[in-house]
């Protein structure tokens, strides 16, 4: 099997960004953005979705975490897109329940292409480590839109919201793991009936 892998360079005034993803992996994670809470939420997204991932990033982090934090999830959103290809035999839908201690989490998806994002989750502190929580949902639509993808996520109950935002970040992990995976049925077609995705 061809490896599904791709690499995203980004540059721009406010960021710098290199990331490298390879679906077919078996979780080992290289994660330094300066963001300590987002190292942590990326490297459990690649451990339970058995992706390798590499990221580095240095940003403007003495404005805020905003731009660095979006960038990487624009990048890794980027490079699903690219080692996914055509989609050609992928499962492309799947979805996974993670509990964590108190919280539960929910994320559905879809890889037909057609990216939207939906995230139902409050959260009651202002921050997880050094990074924001008005933020998590931003940065499930940048993976989103740039990943081309449909993304739903939910948090259906907790109350730490350290435990809430590592649920959703591994059930994402999960559910990605899931609907990457290769249906020997479908052979080389595509999942759709339109004929593309």
């Amino acid at each position: 099997m061809t490896s599904r892998s791709a690499s995203v360079n980004r540059k721009t005034g406010e960021t710098e960004v290199a990331l490298a993803l390879t679906i077919d992996g078996s979780g080992v994670a290289d994660v330094a953005t300066g963001i300590g809470f987002l190292d942590h939420m990326l490297t459990l997204f690649a451990k339970h979705g058995l992706f390798d991932l590499s990221v580095h990033a240095a940003g403007d982090l003495q404005v805020d975490e905003h731009h660095t934090a979006e960038d990487v999830c624009i990048c890794l959103g980027q490079a699903l897109d690219r080692a996914l290809g055509e989609r050609r035999g992928l499962i492309r839908t799947a979805h996974a329940y993670v509990p964590m201690d108190e919280a539960l989490g929910f994320v559905a998806i879809d890889l037909g292409g057609r990216p939207y994002c939906v995230v139902d989750a409050a959260f009651v502190t202002p921050r997880a480590g050094q990074l924001g929580t008005d933020l998590v949902a931003h940065l499930f639509e940048s993976i989103a839109v740039h990943g081309r993808l449909n993304l739903h996520a939910r948090i259906l109950y907790g109350r730490n919201d350290h435990h809430k935002i590592e649920a959703l970040f591994k059930a994402l992990g999960r559910a990605l793991d899931t609907a990457t995976r290769l249906d020997e049925r479908l052979g080389a077609a595509i999942p759709s009936t339109k004929g593309v995705l």
